[in-house]
């Protein structure tokens, strides 16, 4: 069994921009069912399917496979509404590699930094452009940005 084990925080500042190369990503799900999320995703030129269990804590299943670019742009067309548009950066800080979102389109203004873990009681160091911590802020799942945007809500 796959396991993504990942906190995920709300990012001050654009100091972390330095020297950081992004991919555009436009992901969208076939299945927002809190137990069993199916995602595609077109990542630069590569596609993926990846289907997430319910997270437990910071922890949920996952399961991640390559398909062919001309699947997941077809596979984005069957998708329910909306589809995720960001650029994904990855920065290195204390021994992890931190994934940076900046979101566009309607999630316009949102940006997380999310880190992966091998066990849940790791304390990552965090880097001074992190901010408040949102792993167990549901709001802040991409699944459900994709269904309720951060632009709708953002100011409440």
């Amino acid at each position: 069994m796959a396991a993504e084990i990942e906190r995920k925080f709300l990012v001050r500042g654009d100091s972390w921009l330095e020297g950081a190369v992004g991919v555009r990503i436009a992901q969208g799900y076939l299945s927002l069912d809190p137990s069993r999320t199916v995602r595609v995703r077109i990542a630069g030129e590569t596609g993926w399917l990846t289907i997430k269990g319910r997270t437990e804590g910071i922890t949920r299943q996952e399961f991640e496979y390559p398909i062919p670019l001309t699947d997941a742009k077809a596979l984005l067309g069957l998708c329910l509404p909306s589809v995720i548009d960001k650029t994904r950066y990855r920065v290195p800080f204390g021994g992890h590699v931190w994934e940076v979102d900046v979101f566009h389109g309607d999630n316009q203004g949102l940006v997380l930094a999310e880190v992966e873990l091998v066990d849940e009681s790791i304390e990552p160091p965090l880097p001074a452009w992190v901010d408040r911590e949102v792993s167990a802020d549901p709001r802040y799942f991409n699944s459900c940005l994709a269904s309720f945007p951060y632009g709708k809500w953002a100011d409440s």
